[in-house]
Parts: structure tokens; C-alpha cells; sequence
């Protein structure tokens, strides 16, 4: 699963909840494991397969709904999509990646994994972090979809994961004693939420 939608997935599935209520959230969840086996909130992590059951349920409406729940999140800061930059309206999403980057460490290990994907124990050499609370840190930034797995290295032939930062670029902007955090996706996001949206 993509960074984002790992990263989006808590935000998304209480924006869902609130639009629609717990009991059609209770029928889409039934539907998804009776079609899928797999539950809503793997449903949101891998939005494709909500997108089709959302369908089933509103028929065309879906799309309305889906943007509405988009918008909840996001504010798209340009009208060239291709430009990427996104603020963040969710306060819980913004208030975790301004911790991670008040966290010297894990703002190390995001820098070092923004560009290039790496392998856990090259981010570790280099940020020269210890090996414990290297691994402590980024398996936290992986557990908040702020790094994910793209890919992998073969050594002694070991498959070894390869991890990169969800976006490519970030913006702390302070306004009035109100701060708000403006997001780049990477060129070669693959966020099944953000491609069903802009479908």
C-alpha cells in the first residue's frame, strides 16, 4: 500500500463515518467482506476496492461523495494537478507531521529517504542514529505512512525493503497564530485515493 493512503487512512475513515453514518458503514463493510474479504478500514487503504463498493451503493453520487471526503482532508493549493501541492485541513494529520518534524531524528530520517529510496540501515548510517532507536523511529514513520515501501535490494539473498518519504516537499505556513502544513506528492505517488478522486 502507498504512503499516503497508509497516511490518509485514519482521516478518511472518520470523514466516511461522519458523512454516511455508522450503519451504511456497516452495510459497506459487509459488502466489502462478502465481495473482497477484507474489511473497511483495509477497504480505505485500498480505496480501488471501496470506490467499487461506494458505487454499488450511490451509483453516481459516488463521485460527489468522494470528493466531498477528499475535501475534508485536503485543499488542492493549485489548479495544475500536476504541481502536487496540497494543504492539509485534517488537524490530526497536520499535528502528527509537525511532531515528526519537531522530532530532530525522525526529521532527519524523512530528509535522508525524501529524494532516493533507502534501505532502513542506510537511513540509519546516514543520520547517525543508534541501531535501536533508529529502527524505533522509522518503524513509527512507517506505522504514520509518513515513509513507505517502495521496492527492494537483494543482499546475501535476503529481499530487503526500501523505504521513501510520502511527499517530495513540505510547507509550515503560520498565519494569524494559525499554523497549517502544505504537502508535495511524489511525482510517482501511486495513491489509489488520490487517482480514483482525479479520474
Amino acid at each position: 500500500m502507498p504512503g499516503l493512503d497508509s497516511l490518509l487512512a485514519n482521516s478518511l475513515k472518520e470523514s466516511i463515518t461522519k458523512d454516511l453514518g455508522k450503519g451504511m458503514v456497516k452495510k459497506i463493510e459487509d459488502r466489502l467482506f462478502e465481495k473482497y474479504g477484507i474489511s473497511f478500514a483495509q477497504s480505505i487503504e485500498n480505496f480501488d476496492k471501496l470506490d467499487l463498493v461506494l458505487r454499488e451503493f450511490f451509483g453516481k453520487g459516488t463521485d460527489g461523495l468522494e470528493k466531498k471526503f477528499f475535501e475534508t482532508i485536503f485543499q488542492s493549493k493549485s489548479k495544475n494537478s500536476k504541481d502536487g501541492w496540497y494543504q492539509l485541513r485534517d488537524e490530526n494529520l497536520s499535528q502528527m507531521i509537525l511532531q515528526s518534524f519537531g522530532d530532530p531524528e525522525k526529521k532527519a530520517i524523512l530528509e535522508s529517504a525524501t529524494e532516493t529510496p533507502k534501505i532502513i540501515t542506510d537511513i540509519i548510517k546516514d543520520c547517525n542514529l543508534s541501531q535501536t532507536s533508529g529502527y524505533r523511529k522509522i518503524n513509527s514513520l512507517i506505522d504514520d505512512g509518513l515513509l513507505y515501501k517502495t521496492g527492494h535490494i537483494v543482499r546475501d539473498n535476503k529481499k530487503i525493503n526500501k523505504y521513501v518519504c510520502s511527499f517530495s516537499n513540505l510547507r509550515i505556513n503560520i498565519e494569524n497564530k494559525k499554523t497549517s502544513v502544505e504537502l508535495q506528492l511524489m511525482d510517482n505517488e501511486q495513491s489509489l485515493f488520490v487517482q480514483t478522486i482525479k479520474a
